[in-house]
Parts: C-alpha cells; structure tokens; sequence
C-alpha cells in the first residue's frame, strides 16, 4: 500500500481515466510478484543438513528448554543464508534435536551447495526416497521343533525375550492383530520413554505389548504427497510394517489360518518382547526426512533393536538419512538391522551397507507351500499355491489362453490371460492354463476368474525357468515351471478333450537344498568399501508367514476385496526381522554387550567405527562433529584391519597381512585355528592358537593371504576361518579378489 500511495500522491492532478491506469499497473507488478514466489517455490528442493552430534550428550536428561534452544540454533544456522530467521522458520520441516544434529529444509539447489560449505556442517544432501525390500523359520533357525520349544534354545534361555524392545521403522502397524494381544504380559518396563500418538480406536490404541506407535509424514507431504485427516496416526494400511513387525516381535497366536487354510502356531522371534511401530512410509513411499526423524525420536524412546525394512542404491555414509540414523543408534548401544535389497542377482546391488549396521540377505527355508497338476493323461507336476481348492475332487475341462481368446484379441496376448482378451463362453467351467510374463501373476487369475474359469495353471515362460511362487490366488491354481508347462501346452494341443484337476495346497517341510540364496535378494560386493563385506548376514525370506494389515487385500490389487489376518511375503525386508529378532534374543541374554558383539563375539566399538572414517578419507575436525568430543584419527589407518567379523581383500596384489581381535564372552578354553583357504590363495595365522583365561580377555591374530599363482582370484573367492576349542565354533568368512580385476 505504500508503494500505491506514493503513486497516488505523485499523480494527484492526473485524470481519473490515468488514475486507474496507474492502479492497473502496480496491481499487474504484485501479480508478477506472486508469480515470481511461485516459481521459486517450483525450484525448491528437500535438503537434510547434517551437523554431526549434539553438545549435550549421551546419558544427559535434556529440558524442553535445550530442546527449543536446538531448533533455534538450526534456525540461526539457516537464516543467516536464506536473509531472515523468519525465512528459515518457513524453510524447516524437521529440527533434528535429541540426538541427531540438523534439519530437513526446503531450499534451492544453490542455497544448499552454499550451506555445505559451513565449517560446521558434515553433509547436505537431497531428501531421498527409499523402498520397503519386500512360521516355520523359527524351527529351521533351531528354536523349535515340531512345534515344541528346544531344552536350551535361545529362546528358553532369554525367556521368549521378555521385556526386549523392538522399534520398527516402516508402514506402521495393525494393532488389532492377534500378533500384539497383551495378555499375560506385565507394565510396561520403566526404562521405555516412548508413547503412541493418536492413541485412540481410529489411530494406535497401545497396549502393554504394542508400547510405541508414532508417524513421521513432514519428507513425504514435502515432496507432493497428500493425506486425509483419518492417515495422522501409525495405522498400517499398507500391511508391510504389521509384517516385519510380528515377524520380529509378534505373540504366539495359535490356530492362525489363512482364507481357512491352517497354518498353525504363527509367532515372531521375540513372542514376549515390547514392540514399537514409527511409521515413516507412506503410500510405498520412504523419505530420508521422517527416517531421520523417526531415528531421533527412537533412540530417544530406548529400544534394544532397531528394525528396519528398507533402503535404497548404496550411497556415501554420511549422505544416507538411514546410515546417519543407525549410526547415532549405535553409539547409544542400539542394534540396527537393515535388508540387504531386492536387487538381486546382480552384483554390487546391496543397499544399507555401513559397517555399523547389520545388513541381512534373503534365503529359502526348507518348507514350501506346494500342489499338484493332474492331467488325464497320467502325468502329475509339482506346483506351488496358497489358493483355495477346487470345489469337486474330479477332472475339469482344460483350455489354454491362446485357444480362450475373444475375436478381436491376439493369440499372444490371450495367453498371457492379459485383461478383455478371455472369451466366457470359451472359458466357463474349465481350468485355464496362462502363460507366465508382462502382467502380474495375481492378475492372470482375476482375468480368469472374471471369465468364468474354476482354475489357473500359471506356466513359467522360459525366461523364469524354475522360479515359481506360492500366491494367495483369487481361484483355484497352481504356478509350475518352465518345461512342466509345456508338458500341460503339449498334453492341450495333442489330445480332443483335455482334462485336469488341481489339487489343494500343503506345507511340505524338510526340502532339500535348503536354505538356498534367494534369487533376488541383493548380492555385494559393497560399492562404497570393498573391504567391508556385506551382506553380513542371510535369514529365511521367502514365503514368511505373519501377520498383516486388516485395511489392504493379501494381494495388494484393488480387485481383491478379501481380507486376511496372516500372509505369506517374500523379501529381504522378512530376512531382516527374523535377525532383529535373533538380536534381541542376544541382547536379553547378554544386555552389557554392544551392538557389534551382538554382530558376533569379535568386539567392534564405536572408536572402532571412528577409525574406520578416518581411513576412509573424514579428517579429525569432521569426525569431531559426530563423536561428541576430540578425537585423534590414527597416524596409520588401514581398512583391513578394522575389527570386522569377516575378512574381505578386494584387490589383492602379491601378499598382505591382516590384524584381527578377538574377546572371550564365556568360559576359560583354549581355541585352535581352522582355515579353509580361498582357491588360489594361501593363508596363515599367527598365532594360529589362542588360550583364554578370563572371561572379558581379548587377544589378536594376524593373518597373511598369498596369491599361491599368477592370476590367481581374477574374480572373487572364498573361503573360511573357524576359532574352535571343540564345543564353540567363531566363524569369519573370508573373501579375495585381485588387483589386477580392476
């Protein structure tokens, strides 16, 4: 108005006529304006800005004061580059304040690359989306068996886990699910700060067994997603959180079945522990931002484990919100367990690869869900399903897509059941074989359904071979391989009047091979340090019973209006949990261990973490933002001595040696050295045996690989080293490639 107001008075003895012109005009240059702001608003990015660790501390008891002094310091920070602390109030989303240091902001491209430039700030990176990585694994991981617990399990010695807390960053959780009943459990353990919002029926009514349910949607809204008013709550709608949730921590919930079908017993690895949901994906979708975030608020609330089922391309530690969030929960003595990714079988495709976290591979159990293909020829092929029977035990007609097809359709698409191109006439009461490929599995069977077919047989083209898969079909059916399936196509087209029957799914357990690496869980060798072997660790990850979310269908197709209290996933995100909840089992049993000698019983402290960064290239004065105080990178670091439990040289040139700790966690004893060598690679130890006299002792090795020719470990090779005094058994792996492969 001011602006107007000298233009006015300037012109008083303008014509009315002019007047308005004039009017006109500065009201055109306040619309440029607005204009101006929303296009800056368009070239706007969500940025974390890292700033290592806060003054105040581990074990401090911090006032909402210090809290607010925090958020004030990050608006200081920031205003002094965007012009106002105003401004930099507008700009910040996140104020990371209890143990994380920084915020998540929304700044122009240039803004961020001048904040970067502060002496005191480590890192500022784009706000990343990450992915979600999607019992009888108990028994095949030797907890139970035939149902029974073992005398001198794990799980009889820690008591199910009793009062161990799990927090779960993921979808969120169902807490209706029979997985969180709390009956027979006692308070809540004093120690657990944590609490549920929106603790109501609509939100996460908790209990004394679901203790923690919070949400964390300020990165996702940021980057253009929307939300009800019903969605301000930690309720899964999603289904993937509620799983790994009870994989890891759900109650025994006897005589689960699924659509009818039994599936006995269903429990996590940790029946009697706490468990903790933090909500921090949304519509599939994960943001650096609310992980952080989430991570902040968890470390704060005081969980044993940390779970977390998902990630994203392997990236710089520090320019990783999951990296920097497991990192600060380490160093308060927090286990973090990530999925390794879906991205397998190709190499270098593993994800949540610091060294301080555990990162965990998919394997097979040795039970799959199986049935049969009778054909009225007498030929009988081995399937997989979950899907419900067939409603008479007698043969059905048979048909294939390609001979199913409407008029206007092509053979081609016909026999990939693809939608609109079955005929019902054609269709109608007959079993419909559909060939694997370019629509998804599930939908074949919808197509089928809908066009009036009793069954599916879902033929594997050639290119997925062997791989088959136990789906909660909408109909009767059954997934076969390759050149089964093109005995069923042969046994159609030869024969005037084909007939077949689907037999009803069973769980068939002891199958051999097992375990077997799952063909897609994500493979290293680690992109970023080669010399830190990852994943870590594999765990049961396909075909994982637990429960789900009551909100979505078992097959996540909009569909399918059916509903299921369990369900069968496959992933490293249900690999993952089955580790978490192997660690709080250790965590209950041995609670003064860190979270790297639940790793293994080789000691890694966080000082060891701390010279691992500065081998890899972080000078004293950035690692001083992080460890809370000085510290002294030393003078000669090197990455194959830090005190990991495997034992990786990626590029081996002659000779090197090798330095390693080890702590006696039990009794006195004496071990000897066992060593399976790498092809092509000698391998000593010195000394190659160790006498323990106390418990708590630590002792080191060193170890010598030599290339035994000339070429030798072009590509990568393993082998073994095993610490034994004849009843406990310390394995490393040990990997070697060459120089010269690079």
């Amino acid at each position: 108005m001011e602006k107007m107001g000298k233009l006015i008075n300037f012109h008083h003895t303008a014509s009315a006529n002019h007047l308005v012109k004039i009017i006109k005009d500065v009201s055109k240059s306040k619309h440029e304006i607005r204009e101006d702001k929303l296009m800056k608003k368009m070239y706007l990015q969500s940025y974390i800005v890292y700033l290592g660790s806060h003054a105040h501390g581990n074990g401090v008891q911090v006032s909402k004061a210090d809290l607010k002094r925090v958020t004030h310091s990050h608006y200081d920070l920031l205003g002094s580059y965007l012009g106002s602390k105003k401004k930099a109030r507008e700009a910040i989303f996140y104020s990371y304040k209890r143990h994380i240091n920084g915020f998540a902001a929304s700044l122009e491209e240039e803004e961020a690359a001048e904040i970067a430039k502060h002496p005191e700030v480590v890192s500022v990176f784009p706000d990343q989306e990450r992915q979600l990585h999607t019992s009888r694994s108990w028994e095949f991981m030797s907890l139970e068996k035939n149902g029974e617990v073992i005398p001198g399990s794990l799980w009889k010695k820690a008591r199910f886990g009793k009062d161990t807390i799990i927090a779960n960053l993921d979808s969120g959780v169902w807490p209706e699910s029979k997985s969180f009943s709390d009956e027979g459990f006692g308070p809540v353990p004093s120690r657990w700060k944590g609490g549920c919002q929106n603790n109501s029926k609509a939100g996460v009514p908790c209990n004394r067994k679901l203790i923690g349910a919070r949400y964390f949607n300020k990165g996702y809204l940021s980057h253009g997603g929307q939300l009800n008013y019903s969605d301000y709550s930690a309720r899964d709608n999603d289904g993937h959180g509620t799983h790994t949730l009870s994989t890891a921590g759900g109650n025994f919930v006897p005589g689960a079945t699924i659509l009818g079908g039994p599936i006995g017993t269903v429990k996590g690895g940790l029946p009697k522990a706490r468990v903790a949901a933090y909500k921090v994906c949304w519509s599939n979708r994960c943001f650096d931002a609310d992980i952080l975030a989430a991570f902040d608020m968890a470390i704060h609330d005081g969980p044993d484990v940390i779970s977390v089922s998902l990630g994203s391309r392997a990236g710089d530690y520090f320019d990783d919100g999951i990296s920097i969030g497991a990192f600060h929960a380490v160093k308060n003595g927090i286990v973090v367990v990530c999925s390794a990714g879906n991205s397998g079988p190709a190499a270098g495709s593993v994800s949540n690869v610091s060294p301080w976290i555990i990162t965990v591979g998919s394997n097979t159990l040795d039970r799959e869900f199986q049935n049969f293909v009778e054909l009225n020829n007498g030929l009988q092929l081995k399937g997989k399903s979950l899907s419900k029977p067939l409603p008479k035990h007698r043969f059905y007609q048979l048909i294939s897509g390609a001979q199913a097809k409407v008029a206007n359709a092509s053979s081609h698409n016909a026999s990939l059941c693809m939608e609109g191109t079955l005929d019902p006439e054609k269709v109608k009461g007959k079993i419909v074989a559909c060939l694997r490929g370019e629509n998804a599995r599930i939908e074949k069977g919808w197509q089928a359904a809908r066009a009036g077919a009793v069954g599916m047989i879902l033929c594997n083209d050639k290119q997925t071979a062997n791989q088959i898969v136990a789906d909660l079909h909408l109909l009767p059916a059954s997934h076969i391989k390759y050149k089964d399936g093109l005995s069923v196509f042969a046994y159609i087209n030869s024969s005037d009047n084909p007939l077949a029957y689907i037999t009803a799914p069973i769980g068939k357990l002891y199958i051999k091979p097992a375990p077997v690496m799952a063909s897609s869980s994500s493979q290293g060798p680690n992109t970023i340090t080669p010399e830190i072997l990852k994943p870590d660790i594999t765990a049961p990850g396909v075909n994982i019973i637990a429960a789900v979310s009551g909100a979505s269908a078992p097959t996540q197709f909009s569909f399918d209006s059916r509903r299921v209290a369990f369900n069968s996933l496959s992933g490293t995100s249900m690999s993952c949990p089955h580790v978490s909840g192997v660690a709080g089992l250790l965590k209950k049993l041995k609670p003064n261990w860190s979270p790297a000698a639940i790793r293994s019983a080789l000691m890694t402290t966080v000082n060891d973490y701390l010279d691992f960064l500065c081998a890899i290239g972080y000078n004293q004065t950035m690692i001083k933002l992080f460890s809370e105080g000085p510290y002294t990178c030393p003078e000669s670091g090197n990455l194959l001595d830090l005190n990991y439990p495997s034992i990786t040289v990626p590029k081996l040139s002659d000779s090197v040696t090798i330095t390693r700790k080890l702590k006696n966690v039990g009794t006195p004893g004496t071990y000897v050295a066992h060593v399976r060598e790498p092809l092509g690679i000698s391998v000593s130890v010195e000394p190659s045996i160790l006498k323990f006299k106390n418990i708590g002792e630590e002792k080191s090795f060193k170890m010598t690989l030599k290339a035994q020719w000339a070429g030798a470990a072009k590509n990568y090779v393993f082998g073994g080293l095993t610490w034994t005094d004849e009843k406990h058994y310390v394995r490393s792996p040990i990997v070697v490639a060459a120089a010269s492969r690079f």
